[in-house]
């Protein structure tokens, strides 16, 4: 059964989708969530809850989605391999299904060492891989990965990242094709300031027949410091950042405001790229500048499905 969430119908609808992201608080004050979801309703079609990003505790993005469900925003579940093993995965999603939640983002996760607590057990039973088929089994089959079936409905929409600038490129696509293969409706990309290489990476996609199979969301991220472009540019592996970039916003007087102006102008070259379904920005932090955004590049109103 369908989904039937605001995102899929805004993509099956062939519109442009704008989706970004909501970080839980380290607390329990789902008022947080709420208030970025607040700044974020009116500019997006759904909105993204982070999993532990980074391996740090917050609070659950199963909680995080029911506090923007209650604002009437369609929320993504992140759901990362990092943490649980099936039995826990699919509780969860039980439990998310029943609560209204009906999109999910399945993704491997950071590793435990970059969060506050580096010591823990990573459990990493399934793969991201085999994550998109346990939902899809679940979806489609209504079964367990056990055989068990499941009662009452299981809408899905089923999303995964992927990086077009890690190498080798033909590499990449196999692996979106077989994430595809394995039950992925919607991709999210990694951040793309090379649209160069990102215009390879889809024209190879599109040359696949891919883009036909599931909906693509290029990946943004606005840039508000002159360390940040050359941290991801120097240190962040698979991104790429190229060096005319820095150098502009080298000689910006106003970084950030600069930094908004080189992702308006970056979704208007990526809106002209074949087989591109919509953009996620990526401004956990600093959610108040994606309505800017996405007014810049002309993306509002947004559609009302």
């Amino acid at each position: 059964m369908k989904a039937g969430t605001n995102l899929e119908k805004v993509l099956s609808g062939g519109k442009f989708a704008v989706t970004a992201e909501v970080g839980p608080p380290k607390g329990t004050d789902g008022k947080v969530v709420q208030a970025k979801g607040l700044v974020l309703k009116l500019s997006t079609d759904a909105l993204n809850v982070t999993d532990n990003r980074m391996g740090t505790v917050r609070m659950s993005s199963v909680a995080g989605c029911v506090f923007l469900k209650q604002l009437g925003i369609d929320p993504v579940l992140q759901m990362v391999c990092r943490d649980r093993n099936r039995i826990a995965i699919q509780s969860d999603m039980l439990g998310a299904i029943a609560l209204g939640i009906g999109n999910v983002l399945c993704m491997t996760g950071d590793h435990q060492r970059l969060g506050n607590h580096p010591d823990a057990k990573g459990v990493f039973d399934l793969d991201s891989m085999q994550l998109v088929q346990a939902m899809k089994k679940l979806r489609d089959e209504k079964k367990l990965l056990s055989g068990d079936p499941v009662s009452g409905d299981v809408p899905l929409y089923i999303g995964v990242v992927e990086n077009p600038f890690a190498s080798p490129l033909g590499y990449r696509v196999e692996r979106l094709a077989k994430k595809i293969e394995a039950g992925a409706d919607f991709i999210q990309t990694q951040a793309v300031f090379d649209v160069g290489r990102f215009t390879e990476w889809m024209k190879a996609v599109v040359d696949r027949g891919l883009d036909k199979k599931a909906h693509i969301l290029a990946g943004i991220t606005p840039i508000k410091s002159i360390g940040m472009a050359r941290y991801m540019r120097d240190f962040v592996a698979g991104m790429s950042v190229p060096d005319k970039l820095v150098s502009r916003l080298e000689g910006a007087k106003d970084v950030k405001a600069e930094g908004v102006s080189i992702v308006s102008e970056l979704i208007a070259r990526i809106r002209e790229i074949p087989g591109v379904h919509g953009i996620h920005v990526m401004a956990v932090g600093w959610e108040d500048v994606v309505p800017v955004i996405v007014e810049q590049a002309k993306l509002l109103p947004r559609p009302v499905i």
